[in-house]
């Protein structure tokens, strides 16, 4: 295993000769950087073995077919699932809307759909889509005055309204927040529903273990998990994915055709119409060879006492208000300070080298139940250190009285 200290010089972008200013990069639940494994990766293909997969007899398709599959099954394995329960799709985005689309022939007028107030507009939108278009009704799980889930007022409804979907994100992209899954997907499964579980932020912090978390779909994005962008995975327990009708049609996903009759693959081909992104699937494989080289208990250790110091650096500035789960929490702060707009502190913050995300986060909903328009998120990784912080908290302080001038 190799250890966390040592991991951030395998990121390029870190490199200072590459950057002559300062760069502090705590914006990755928007993306992750890359290590250069990752990247080699990606260039290595295109220039020795790039070849179409599936199908073809010649040397450079069998390689590549063998290491996209390959790829495949180290997902498995990381998800303690089968192969052929995953799909590789565009984005966890991509992932939801397959599994929407999919689902909808089963749904009827007045079926229950129930989602938080913490989703991501992708994990609201494509059910709030198909309400609309089977007469479907849209039920929000509550959240606290703090933006937490409310866990019993949520079991409850669930009970209550029977629903025949839960989708709810692992951890929220906006605050960070480590959701109660399992107590929500077992009422889920008491109530007959079907269970999707946003895993976009949590997949690479969490690693989870789906056969023990018995959700019936998950989904994540490659990129961020060190992998490229464009890339992404949806895992379906295998009699559920075969039972949902595909999105896309057109080649590799086909059986048979004739101008009367077509008849699909089973999963995962199913759902993976056309050529895929084999180079991102490549890359991807990189980044899990990455991940597995670092002890798990080790980076999760690594990533909370830097959430703890960042934290404590925060609270000691008068005025910055925190939002969300601070006590069970993927290394995301979500904040404000007094009623000064995020927008103009994250332009200063930018000035200094600092790359944070501001605004709503495409989670417009929670905002607004939390009564605010946006916040200031800091999002960590295991290539953040000590000095990331103090270099923030000292251009956070320097911006503040930019602010009070």
């Amino acid at each position: 295993m190799c250890p966390i200290s040592e991991l951030r010089q395998q990121f390029p972008i870190f490199n200072t000769s590459n950057n002559e200013e300062l760069f502090i990069y705590l914006d990755s639940g928007a993306t992750s950087q890359k290590p250069r494994q990752v990247i080699e990766a990606v260039d290595s293909f295109y220039r020795e073995q790039n070849a179409n997969v599936h199908r073809g007899l010649h040397t450079l398709s069998a390689q590549a077919t063998s290491a996209f599959e390959l790829a495949r099954e180290k997902v498995a394995n990381l998800l303690n699932v089968h192969s052929k329960e995953v799909v590789w799709t565009s984005g966890a985005t991509d992932s939801i809307n397959i599994i929407a689309n999919g689902i909808k022939a089963q749904l009827n007028q007045g079926d229950v759909i129930c989602v938080s107030a913490l989703e991501h507009h992708a994990n609201i939108v494509p059910w709030q889509e198909l309400c609309k278009e089977r007469g479907c009704i849209l039920k929000v799980l509550p959240i606290t005055e703090s933006g937490i889930l409310d866990i019993k007022s949520s079991v409850e409804l669930i009970c209550e309204q029977k629903p025949k979907i839960v989708a709810i994100s692992h951890a929220s992209n906006a605050l960070g927040n480590i959701q109660p899954v399992e107590k929500i997907i077992e009422a889920a499964h008491k109530a007959a529903a079907t269970t999707v579980v946003d895993g976009a932020q949590a997949f690479m912090h969490l690693r989870p273990d789906l056969r023990k978390l018995d959700c019936d779909f998950y989904v994540f994005s490659a990129h961020k998990a060190l992998g490229p962008t464009g890339l992404g995975v949806l895992y379906g327990k295998y009699d559920l994915l075969n039972a949902l009708n595909p999105l896309r049609f057109g080649g590799e996903m086909i059986k048979e055709v004739s101008f009367e009759h077509t008849s699909f693959q089973d999963a995962p081909s199913k759902f993976e119409a056309g050529t895929p992104n084999i180079s991102a699937v490549i890359g991807f494989s990189a980044a899990l060879d990455f991940l597995n080289s670092i002890d798990h208990e080790e980076l999760q250790q690594y990533e909370q006492g830097l959430y703890d110091y960042l934290l404590t650096q925060l609270r000691s500035i008068n005025g910055i208000i925190i939002y969300g789960d601070t006590e069970n929490n993927i290394g995301t702060v979500s904040f404000r300070y007094k009623n000064e707009h995020h927008f103009d502190l994250a332009t200063f913050l930018n000035g200094y080298g600092i790359a944070i995300r501001s605004g709503h986060h495409c989670t417009q909903p929670l905002m607004k139940s939390l009564g605010i328009d946006g916040t200031i998120r800091v999002s960590l990784a295991f290539y953040n250190n000590h000095d990331d912080i103090d270099a923030f908290i000292h251009a956070l302080k320097e911006s503040i009285d930019l602010l009070e001038i």
